[in-house]
């Protein structure tokens, strides 16, 4: 279940020393692109770095790195168990995403690395990541509407509570393509802190027309913010113009835009693109690239959709769909640590695209079998464009069936 506050996280960790330096990463898109692009940066510059990121895309412990790697699994167990213990001991109630923020710092703590970076689970004020005792810099990326029965209705009242991650003189770096109100919010809330606010802005910057090329605007955005952020937890190894091209263009974060073989699974033999867009913010984001990159004009694009229950799926479908392309919809399977995730009825997606009045040329209803989805999507494609997307669950399962 989800239940935001800090008081059992913060009893959860009372005994943990947390001497590592954190930077803190909130927003609703970019997060984990961000998380990524400062990992690569520490290691670049041989800085030891513990990084966690949720949702897990895989397994549960595949969320925590240390100096790249994944932990292992019976690390990560150890540690959860010692949490799990403790939680038992005070009768802390703690939920899952609790438990397992707990499992995390552990880790870093006993792995005695130098940075942490720390990826928001939800929000930011209230999310267990906010129990962070050393903060070197903050990150606020594009904030967009999500979550809306937790976060609030408006972009002003989901900024505030992304904002709650800011400390006192701690700088704080912001994706400088948000809304003018939400800069508005996030200025405040530093400025009544002491906190000083550094923008990131590709399109001033001299990045620009270099990355032009190799990454799209907001893969500038979230890089462009991971540099300045970088920079000012580490003054002392400031990389190049070419530098941080190289570690751009390296760095990896599954799920985002990444085109993945299935061949294994289907029989086709042309890559497939795979990418976690699950609010209307990244659907935009998926949609400029695949008509820059995928769609072609004699051909539609066919869609594997799936979504988690409770969202509002019919602006994401509104933004990917186009008249005469092909969907299959599936329904994610059990998420691993996270039972209270769901996913949307795939008959109710389907009855979404009726009802917001595009036309499909071609659809199926697979349910809750990926593989058969996937199956049917290879043949009506035709060596087509096709794209998986809808939900990271999905993304998970996708990657868990290329690991079989």
């Amino acid at each position: 279940m989800i239940e935001l506050g800090l008081a059992r996280i913060t009893a959860l960790l009372k005994n943990t020393p947390q001497t590592w330096k954190a930077i803190h990463v909130a927003g609703t898109n970019g997060k984990g692109s961000i998380c990524a692009y400062l990992n690569a940066m520490m290691r670049a510059s041989r800085v030891s770095c513990g990084r966690f990121t949720s949702p897990h895309l895989v397994d549960r412990w595949d969320c925590i790195t240390i100096n790249d790697s994944p932990v292992s699994e019976t690390k990560f167990r150890h540690f959860e168990e010692l949490v799990k213990e403790r939680n038992e001991e005070q009768r802390l109630g703690a939920s899952e995403f609790e438990l397992l923020t707990a499992t995390a710092f552990e880790i870093f703590e006993a792995e005695n690395v130098e940075f942490g970076v720390v990826e928001v689970g939800l929000g930011g004020r209230l999310d267990a990541t906010n129990a962070l005792k050393y903060k070197t810099v903050t990150i606020i990326s594009k904030i967009g509407l999500d979550h809306q029965s937790f976060l609030g209705n408006s972009l002003e009242e989901i900024a505030l509570q992304k904002a709650g991650i800011i400390r006192g003189k701690v700088p704080c770096v912001v994706d400088a393509s948000n809304h003018p109100s939400v800069l508005e919010v996030v200025s405040s809330q530093a400025g009544s802190l002491g906190a000083s606010i550094k923008l990131a802005d590709f399109r001033s910057n001299n990045l620009k027309g270099k990355l032009g090329e190799q990454l799209e605007p907001h893969q500038q955005q979230n890089l462009l913010c991971a540099y300045e952020a970088f920079h000012l937890a580490y003054p002392s190894h400031t990389m190049s113009i070419d530098e941080l091209l190289s570690v751009g263009a390296n760095a990896v974060w599954p799920g985002r835009l990444q085109s993945i073989d299935i061949e294994r699974i289907t029989g086709r033999t042309k890559p497939i693109l795979l990418d976690g867009a699950h609010n209307p913010q990244s659907a935009d984001v998926l949609l400029n690239y695949v008509e820059k990159r995928i769609r072609i004009h004699d051909k539609p694009v066919t869609w594997v959709l799936a979504a988690s229950a409770g969202k509002d799926i019919s602006e994401i479908l509104k933004v990917l769909l186009r008249d005469g392309d092909n969907v299959a919809v599936v329904e994610f399977g059990p998420v691993d640590g996270m039972p209270w995730v769901r996913p949307t009825r795939s008959a109710t997606i389907l009855e979404t695209i009726d009802n917001i009045g595009i036309s499909i040329s071609a659809r199926q209803d697979a349910q809750a079998d990926v593989v058969m989805g996937l199956n049917w999507a290879s043949k009506i494609s035709d060596d087509g464009p096709l794209v998986v997307a809808g939900s990271l669950y999905l993304v998970s399962n996708i990657l868990k069936l290329l690991r079989t």
